[in-house]
């Protein structure tokens, strides 16, 4: 069983997780000091990673640029409620079985006519069918069956059931997969696993104790201004940083859908095929391109041009109490 060559590529410890992020970034992902000193200990420590945030912070993009940046095998598998071990790990090729069985009878059949043996030499035995040949590879299989290196990322582990996550154990504590019929199949190349979790539901204790865990946040100014910048160098500095400005201040607002990168992303890229070099004083041309960032009925609702301009210019809604103690101060 081999293990990925990332501890390899560098003297030092420091130097293998400044590797690292200098990796990530020509994959187009600028991850900070915490999250690539979590990344490298799981790479280090052959541990899973367990990536927990709101939707739309890159905990999905990690994995792929993580991929990219390794020329890794990227392994995907998309959790949902009712997974179950046919999809996610492996199933047996019914049909091809049947085939073979069927291909043997006719081949008996046809020796009898012959006056061959009648000794049941030839017969299909269960082992026959029921080999590794006859197993069709799911995601888990996959990527434990990998002669390289491979990242498998387990996208959206919380949607999943947690009678999944106990089958989920065994891969992620021994890299391998038992089935019944053949026995166990262990990786010959261990993969860089990557879970990710919006946090709809909790996650089992056995779960976590085997993962490396890392909260993924919505990132700060300056590094969501750097991350449009690298995404798209070709937009204007001033539209760049004011876009962005306004997406962190939207997403203080009481929103139903917060919009994460990919929206700031998908906003700015819409505002500089519109030919902008900045916001536009004109806040009906802004309107007209929120359907970039917010993607319910009613958070458009209530965006209209007033309070568009609020938050252009920097000012929040004034709260129930906030109003209540500005108006006592009045009256007095």
């Amino acid at each position: 069983m081999t293990t990925p060559d990332l501890s390899a590529t560098a003297a030092t410890p420091a130097e293998q997780e400044r590797l690292l992020r200098e990796r990530l970034q020509r994959s187009g992902y600028l991850a900070d000091a915490d999250l690539a000193t979590t990344v490298w200990l799981a790479s280090a420590l052959q541990r899973p990673l367990l990536l927990e945030g709101d939707a739309g912070v890159g905990k999905t993009a990690l994995a792929t640029a993580l991929a990219q940046s390794q020329n890794a095998t990227l392994v995907r598998l998309q959790c949902f409620e009712g997974l179950d071990l046919a999809q996610a790990a492996y199933e047996w090729n019914y049909g091809r079985q049947l085939m073979a069985i069927r291909m043997s009878e006719a081949a008996q059949n046809s020796g009898s006519h012959h006056g061959g043996s009648h000794d049941g030499a030839g017969r299909v035995r269960e082992s026959d069918v029921f080999s590794r040949e006859y197993l069709l590879e799911r995601p888990l299989l996959r990527a434990i069956s990998q002669s390289g290196p491979c990242v498998l990322l387990i996208d959206e582990i919380d949607r999943a059931d947690e009678a999944f996550e106990a089958f989920l154990l065994e891969v992620l504590a021994e890299y391998q997969i038992t089935v019944p019929e053949i026995g166990t199949i262990r990786a010959t190349h261990i993969p860089q696993v990557i879970l990710t979790s919006n946090g709809t539901r909790e996650l089992s204790d056995a779960l976590r104790r085997r993962c490396l865990y890392h909260y993924l946040d919505y990132p700060t100014l300056a590094r969501e201004i750097a991350i449009v910048k690298t995404a798209l160098p070709e937009a204007d500095t001033r539209l760049v940083e004011d876009a962005v400005q306004f997406v962190q201040r939207l997403r203080r607002e009481d929103l139903a859908k917060i919009p994460g990168i990919a929206e700031t992303l998908d906003w700015v890229r819409a505002l500089f095929q519109l030919r902008h070099s900045h916001l536009p004083e004109d806040m009906s041309a802004v309107l007209g391109t929120l359907g970039c960032l917010l993607k319910t009925r009613e958070d458009r609702f209530v965006m209209g041009p007033d309070r568009l301009r609020q938050l252009v210019e920097g000012r929040r809604t004034v709260g129930v109490a906030e109003n209540a103690n500005e108006q006592a101060k009045a009256t007095t």
